[in-house]
Order: C-alpha cells, then structure tokens, then sequence
C-alpha cells in the first residue's frame, strides 16, 4: 500500500514503505519523490517536509540515504522519523546527525539571506 504526498507544494512523493520499529522508537520511511525539471532537492527541504507530515520536530527526522539514478527526475530516500531526541542520538551514527544539522542550518541560511 502506497501513500501519494505533495512536498513543498511542488515534488510528488509516495511513501513505498513505511513502518514503526516500535523497540527503538521510530518510523522507517522509503520515499520515491519525483523532481521533473529540477535537480535533487536539498536535503534540508525534505527533512522538514516529512516533518511536517508526520508532525514532528524536524531535529527528529533524518535522512538517511537519497540515491538520484543519473539523467532520471526520481529520488529514492530512506528516512527514520523518532519519537524523542534520546532515541535519535542513541540510535543514528554521529555522522548522520552531523550531516542533518548542517544541512538543515545552511537552509535556514540561505531562506533568511
């Protein structure tokens, strides 16, 4: 069962596969998000996109992986979505955590400037 989304009002997305790992507190998300025209969206953008639609913070959402097939408007992401911070920290390799923290600061740059 697939789940149709709109991010950001602009890419089409459908959740493949979504389900709750309930002994680590969280969601596991396979994303097929459409990009026709435009390259890869940042991935500052779709972190507080699926944060949106699971209403959570966005410091809970990490991406985990975003694979672009060369030439193809189609992005594959794997995401985990947590229920708390000490869960997320416990869980996600300091380099994921790392890597989120700054895209999400370079997008709040580069929206306010």
């Amino acid at each position: 069962m697939s789940k149709y989304v709109k991010l950001a009002n602009k890419y089409d997305a459908e959740i493949v596969e979504e389900k709750y790992n309930a002994l680590i507190g969280r969601i596991e998300v396979l994303l097929k998000l459409s990009h026709l025209g435009e390259g890869t969206p940042a991935r500052a953008l779709i972190k507080q996109e699926l944060a949106r639609i699971y209403n959570k913070e966005p410091e809970l959402v990490f991406i985990r992986k975003i694979h672009t097939e060369y030439g193809l408007p189609v992005s594959i992401i794997e995401a985990h979505v947590y229920d708390n911070t000490e869960r997320a920290r416990k869980f996600e390799p300091e380099y994921i955590v790392k890597r989120d923290e700054e895209s999400l600061s370079r997008f709040s740059q580069a929206a306010s400037g």
